[in-house]
């Protein structure tokens, strides 16, 4: 079985806005009640997707949920009276930031042999809580082998897990052995830490990871308190290579020398604070980027435009690419709507690695089904929506047949 890393990238929904609704994210909150443009959007992770692809790096993809999420309005009894707060949640389209979906252990690192994915529980924020169950109905689709994958339901909501955003994975190769490391954050700051411990602690047992194969590493609350409201807005891993921030840990060298102490192999690349600001960073997500292996073997970093923009960080990039070190390109991509939002190159994948020739082929991508989703996306996703328009019939209506329309042309009408 010829195991690999292919990046699920979520799809962004015909109901993308800007609410506001995500404490301790910068950029959701200064763009809250700006206009929001939803097509744009999507042809826009649709790019992306279609960049790595022509790079020769397998690519698939997860749909948007079922929104607006009318369960959750009864739930609340949502009426013309309530806060507009949690109208927004139920048209909240954050499933689009797959590296929230699930965590992920390849099949080599766990003791069945098998790979395990568990749906994260998003419980710090309501508008993402709601999320993991239709979540985990496509993963279940989409991973449907048993004799390959296993899919747990998510750990309970009392401990906070927002999934592979906080969790980086070592290895001398995609298909090796590896080692896990799941950063987690302290309560009692001015925002929520978002992954708890003992959520990270839970999905490792769940995974059946080896206490050898596992790191826990706590994230440093100055980076929280600055926006890094995951610890993938500090850091990426791919193989052997850590590019992160000097401020992405509590404990800066322990936390290397805990990686180390497991893969000894490890090579880190660290930004200096003096060469690019904590807010910096944050501002122009430098680190929630794609750390990549192209099939040439180099390593290639897929960073939002906004690095290119940035005297401190595009200066840096080129000092790191004169240099000998692993990261031989770094290749900017327009991904402009979602990063208003939140949400870098990073958060709109999630990496699996398994035999291509095992999941579910609806849920992969080639320049065929791409036209497909494009011509789809152009004809029926909104062209614009202001948070005011959110709890109109009108826009229901367009958001629930722009979703129909996409299923429909991908084979996975079941969603509906």
């Amino acid at each position: 079985m010829a195991l690999t890393e292919i990046n699920f990238d979520g799809i962004v929904g015909p109901s993308h806005n800007y609410a506001g609704l995500s404490l301790g994210n910068i950029a959701s909150a200064s763009h809250k009640g700006d206009p929001s443009y939803p097509r744009a959007a999507a042809l826009q992770g649709l790019e992306k997707m279609r960049g790595n692809l022509a790079r020769g790096l397998p690519q698939g993809f997860l749909l948007p949920l079922p929104r607006p999420n009318d369960r959750l309005l009864h739930r609340l009894a949502v009426d013309g009276t309530v806060d507009r707060a949690l109208i927004a949640a139920a048209w909240s389209a954050s499933s689009m930031w797959t590296a929230n979906a699930a965590t992920v252990s390849p099949a080599p690192d766990t003791a069945d042999g098998r790979c395990h994915l568990t749906p994260a529980n998003l419980s710090t924020m309501l508008h993402r809580a709601q999320e993991w169950r239709d979540t985990k109905r496509q993963l279940a689709i989409a991973f449907a082998d048993e004799a390959h994958f296993a899919v747990h339901d998510a750990v309970p909501g009392s401990f906070g897990d927002e999934g592979a955003a906080n969790h980086m994975r070592f290895c001398e190769g995609h298909g090796a052995p590896g080692v896990e490391v799941f950063v987690y954050g302290r309560p009692g700051g001015r925002f929520p830490a978002r992954q708890h411990e003992q959520a990270s602690r839970a999905v490792a047992r769940l995974h059946g990871l080896a206490p050898e194969r596992t790191v826990f590493v706590e994230q440093n609350p100055a980076a929280i308190e600055a926006g890094a409201f995951h610890n993938d807005v500090v850091a990426v891993a791919n193989e052997r290579v850590l590019f992160c921030h000097e401020q992405a840990f509590a404990d800066r060298s322990g936390a290397y020398e805990a990686i180390r102490g497991r893969f000894p192999a490890l090579e880190v690349v660290e930004v200096p604070a003096s060469a690019v600001s904590l807010a910096e960073a944050i501002r122009t997500y430098l680190f929630n980027a794609q750390l990549v292996t192209l099939p040439t073997g180099a390593m290639a970093l897929v960073v939002p435009e906004e690095c290119r923009e940035s005297a401190a960080v595009w200066s840096w990039c080129e000092g790191m690419l004169a240099g000998n070190g692993p990261i031989r390109q770094v290749i900017p991509v327009d991904v402009r709507q979602s990063m208003a939002n939140g949400g870098g190159p990073a958060c709109l994948r999630l990496r699996v690695v398994a035999d291509p020739a095992t999941v579910d082929p609806r849920f992969l991508l080639d320049e065929a089904k791409a036209e497909r989703m494009e011509r789809t996306i152009a004809a029926h996703w909104p062209v614009q929506i202001d948070p005011a328009d959110l709890g109109s019939s009108d826009l229901a209506r367009q958001v629930r047949a722009a979703r129909l329309a996409l299923l429909e042309q991908l084979d996975l009408a079941q969603l509906g």
